[in-house]
């Protein structure tokens, strides 16, 4: 198998120097987009691209860095993600990835925001990061993933996944095959039946099947679409009736909801709910019963979201998170993560002890009334 720094991919070192400094901070956002889309975990990803630019600083006549630090990264991801995967078994409720958190006035997730040029070339910054597409992923093996990701993502020829992976070319090749296929069997089950794939739907091509700026138009279009019915979904909060969450909501919705066990108790769903009525009854009640919180707009996994913050006279702080996927124009699945152990990353987070209380004290029934 060829050496990672022998591939013709990516930008060439100069003199075969050790890379420090800037040189590290440039492809430190490439190794986290591959980490992240491998993992799913912002923290576990942060540790994996720690990890990889270490051993390039430690490496001598590194020729293609870009090339090196995708090869480490996606090795040691895969060694992550098989351990992860006997833990997550024994997750507490529904597994949701970390999300990634991002002022709705930028196009790109806070932790992407400062991706080069040329490091944007082997990353497209937009549905393969959605939450949508991160929940896909998980039903695929960690070579799977990586093969998928590496051919339909990132673009890299069979030949070259396969070397990153450390497998035949053909071996190669029917993971990705292997794994588009589980994608869209798991696009066809989310949509209740087989067929063509809906408006707003994660992506299983390859990201090289259309120019750069078209794939940025549609994006934006996509985006701007989705951003409407944010605002229409924040309208029915305020209103807190049924009627207006059925006026947002597909008829095969699904709410989810991640606390991991880690929340007190009645503060989140233990089990997904299905349909559009259950959904839109679920929310109503959840608007009539109030609480000391707000919500603030945001892009969480680079699709427009909701960001739930407690009121400052509960000390302020995150509480959670909201990502939708929006399908024919209607609001197709609800993905809330409460679970503080995933939200550490974005700041301070809630007193959700203190948040409790105030719901079954008499700060309640004042509102109430």
């Amino acid at each position: 198998m060829a050496d990672p720094e022998s591939s013709p991919r990516g930008s060439t070192g100069a003199d075969g120097a050790r890379l420090d400094g800037p040189a590290l901070d440039r492809l430190r956002p490439l190794a986290f987009t591959v980490a992240y889309r491998m993992l799913g975990s912002v923290t576990e990803a942060e540790d994996v691209v720690q990890e990889a630019l270490t051993r390039l600083s430690q490496a001598e006549g590194v020729r293609n860095p870009d090339a090196f630090v995708t090869t480490v990264t996606t090795r040691i991801a895969i060694d992550v993600l098989r351990s992860a995967r006997v833990r997550r078994e024994s997750y507490v409720g529904e597994w949701l990835p970390e999300p990634l958190v991002g002022p709705v006035q930028s196009s790109l997730p806070v932790a992407m925001a400062a991706l080069p040029a040329d490091a944007a070339a082997h990353a497209e910054l937009s549905d393969d990061l959605s939450t949508a597409f991160l929940v896909l992923l998980e039903t695929l093996s960690p070579a799977e993933r990586a093969a998928f990701l590496l051919h339909d993502v990132l673009g890299f020829p069979h030949g070259e996944a396969a070397e990153v992976i450390g497998t035949s070319e053909v071996a190669a090749r029917q993971l990705a095959s292997r794994a588009r296929r589980r994608i869209s069997r798991g696009r066809e089950t989310a949509r209740g039946a087989a067929g063509p794939a809906r408006e707003g739907s994660a992506p299983v091509a390859s990201a090289s099947e259309a120019p750069a700026p078209q794939r940025t138009a549609l994006n934006r279009a996509r985006r701007a679409r989705a951003d409407e019915l944010v605002t229409r979904f924040l309208a029915a909060c305020e209103e807190g009736a049924v009627d207006s969450f059925l006026e947002v909501l597909a008829e095969d919705v699904v709410l989810t909801g991640d606390s991991g066990g880690n929340v007190p108790q009645g503060m989140s769903i233990a089990r997904p709910v299905a349909g559009r009525v259950p959904v839109a009854r679920l929310l109503a009640g959840f608007m009539r019963r109030g609480g000391p919180f707000r919500f603030e707009r945001a892009l969480v996994g680079g699709e427009p979201g909701l960001l739930i913050m407690a009121d400052e006279t509960m000390g302020g702080g995150l509480i959670g998170t909201w990502a939708f996927e929006v399908c024919d124009g209607k609001l197709a699945a609800v993905r809330g993560v409460i679970n503080p152990e995933k939200l550490r990353h974005l700041g301070p987070l809630a007193d959700l002890d203190r948040i409790q209380a105030w719901l079954r004290g008499p700060g309640r029934r004042r509102r109430a009334r």
